[in-house]
């Protein structure tokens, strides 16, 4: 007999057969098991405050919500919640926006929106008219890619998908009204999400480079070969070889724009400064470094990243300062925790300082950042 293991909350498992067993009384004792877990899942934090707006308990803490309606929600105890209910207009068509945004669906309101469809019509949303002209953000972020944003550049030579939002046939409409999908720009291979059917419903060429492709993405279109840069999209735009965060990430440059889409290779955070996750790399953190010296160089003001915030900066000279912090600190890894005190520290990541030998000493180095995965960011002075 075939069964199913539904995940409990509690870490209790349903043992359910397959097929329609009708009435019997174990198979309804089951259903209402299952529906008490799905139902505390799905319940009401209590982190969040009275009101229309909230956030359930399957909240995977992506932050997505807390940079699209900064207003609303924040950050409680490893998961968003509604500190603030919206107040203006503005402020309540950001929530709708994060609530249809949510991958998991976590983000809810007591009774449906009468606003709701008026909500989804924003979408793409543009990210600054003034200085990105024709640069909108997808919204409609998936679980399948962790929740990782998605970009629609509108431009002469041809409208760029950047990375894979979750599929929405109204939001396929409302990038069919700014002139459709001519490419399909994937920065590496964690990000693709619902490729496949944003390609059929816009029949555009994928483009991905070649070592990146899984058994997923085997049938796209344009495979990068190399190390590029790679032009052939218009003299507006350079696809830039960038491996690190994986074997073989690619950033795109729109130059008119100044801006730098970065897939996971670098982003902002909430305290403000640039940040690589020592955490989330699935090839190399000294690599993924030696890639970033190379932005130096590089005319831009803006970072669009897949995961993280987005990096605005009023000139190079204060882009490059941001970039040279990132690059002067160090990734240590401490475990375990309770021994901070005692300098356990295991394998140092130490970029270009690789061949310095360094003494760190936890009591006399700032600690600038210190997250519950257990590494820390530490400033050398």
């Amino acid at each position: 007999m075939a069964l199913r293991f539904p995940y409990c909350s509690n870490s209790c498992y349903i043992f359910r057969p397959i097929g329609n067993h009708g009435d019997h009384p174990s198979s309804l004792k089951h259903k209402q098991a299952a529906i008490r877990c799905s139902s505390a899942r799905s319940a009401r934090r209590p982190q969040n405050v009275p009101g229309e707006f909230y956030v359930d308990h399957t909240c995977i803490d992506c932050d997505v919500c807390r940079w699209m309606a900064p207003n609303s929600f924040t950050r409680v105890e490893s998961q968003s919640a509604v500190y603030n209910q919206p107040s203006t207009s503005t402020q309540r068509v950001a929530a709708l926006q994060a609530l249809l945004s949510c991958p998991t669906a976590s983000i809810h309101t007591e009774t449906p929106p009468a606003d709701i469809l008026q909500a989804h019509s924003t979408f793409p949303i543009p990210i600054h008219e003034d200085s990105l002209p024709g640069v909108y953000h997808c919204g409609y972020h998936s679980k399948k890619s962790f929740a990782a944003a998605s970009y629609f550049i509108k431009r002469p030579g041809g409208n760029i998908l950047v990375d894979s939002p979750r599929y929405s046939e109204r939001l396929a409409q409302n990038l069919q009204e700014l002139g459709g999908v001519d490419y399909f720009f994937l920065t590496h291979k964690d990000d693709v999400a619902d490729h496949d059917r944003w390609q059929k419903r816009f029949n555009c060429p994928r483009i991905l480079h070649e070592q990146e492709v899984t058994a997923d993405t085997a049938g796209v279109e344009i495979k990068l070969k190399g190390k590029g840069p790679w032009d052939f999209l218009g003299p507006d735009i350079d696809l830039l070889f960038f491996p690190g965060h994986t074997e073989a990430s690619v950033c795109l440059h729109l130059k008119p724009l100044k801006v730098l889409f970065s897939g996971d290779s670098i982003a902002n955070i909430p305290q403000g400064y640039l940040h690589v996750d020592p955490n989330f790399n699935w090839y190399s953190v000294d690599i993924q470094m030696e890639s970033i010296k190379t932005l130096l160089p590089l005319d831009f003001l803006w970072i669009l990243p897949g995961h993280g915030r987005r990096a605005k900066y009023n000139n190079v000279e204060e882009k490059n300062k941001a970039i040279n912090d990132l690059l002067d600190s160090v990734y240590v890894r401490v475990a375990p925790l309770p021994s901070i005190e005692q300098n356990h520290l295991q394998k140092a990541s130490l970029h270009d300082l690789a061949r310095t030998t360094i003494k760190l000493s936890i009591h006399g180095t700032k600690l600038t950042r210190l997250v519950h995965t257990g590494y820390t960011r530490l400033s050398i002075f």
